[in-house]
């Protein structure tokens, strides 16, 4: 079995398609949050999601889309989620809503932990990949599960703590660790788990001349040449 790893689309649309374009085929698709925030099609970049039928969890970004809550968030972080709030449709406010702060299941005799953030705090916390190993443990230490795997931080990360595998698939529409292409990975489980991270390049000019388009802080478009 093959399930496709996704996260922080952030309604960057043009990253979105390419990824999906990108990816071989898989049983599944998971996003591990924030479809909406930042970018300027959080519309197209839901319906793509839920025309796809993809599972997702929710991210702080579409929380904050949902209750307009920015607390936390800076200035221009907080800008972005009014207007998204502002622009979504009922409809895609709903889904939104109706999301889950993680997701527990069975693959392949394997258990699989799913969390925006971290399992102590599902939509806050960045777990980065040069946390120590003391540190990691002491995230995902009460998780019952084979696989954990996070966003939140925009960074690929693969990591082994507790015989736990603690994985992030890195940002598909605002990756941060200084390369602009979008990341996802592909989890394949069976006799041998393996993980397989990949890099897409996309119009990023686009999405960028779009983000400046909606009136939104011109550092979110300026930012997605440089990953990060």
């Amino acid at each position: 079995m093959r399930i496709g790893l996704i996260s922080d689309i952030h309604s960057n649309l043009a990253a979105f398609r390419a990824v999906l374009s990108d990816m071989p085929k898989v049983d599944e698709i998971i996003c591990v949050g924030d479809l909406v925030g930042y970018g300027a099609e959080p519309n197209e970049a839901v319906k793509l999601a839920r025309s796809k039928g993809i599972r997702a969890v929710m991210g702080n970004h579409d929380y904050a889309a949902v209750t307009k809550d920015v607390r936390g968030m800076n200035d221009r972080a907080a800008a972005a989620a009014l207007w998204t709030a502002d622009v979504l449709t009922r409809e895609n406010l709903d889904y939104l809503a109706s999301l889950p702060t993680h997701l527990e299941f069975k693959a392949e005799g394997q258990r699989i932990y799913v969390v925006h953030g971290s399992p102590r705090d599902p939509l806050g916390e960045y777990v980065f990949p040069e946390f120590s190993n003391r540190d990691m443990a002491e995230v995902v230490k009460e998780v019952e599960a084979d696989v954990i795997v996070l966003g939140h931080t925009h960074i690929p990360m693969k990591r082994v703590v507790l015989g736990k595998i603690i994985l992030n698939p890195g940002g598909v529409g605002q990756p941060r660790d200084r390369d602009p292409r979008a990341s996802y990975a592909v989890l394949e489980l069976g006799k041998e788990l393996k993980i397989r991270f990949q890099r897409v390049e996309y119009d990023v000019a686009a999405a960028a001349e779009k983000i400046k388009a909606a009136g939104l802080p011109e550092e979110l478009a300026t930012r997605l040449f440089f990953g990060w």
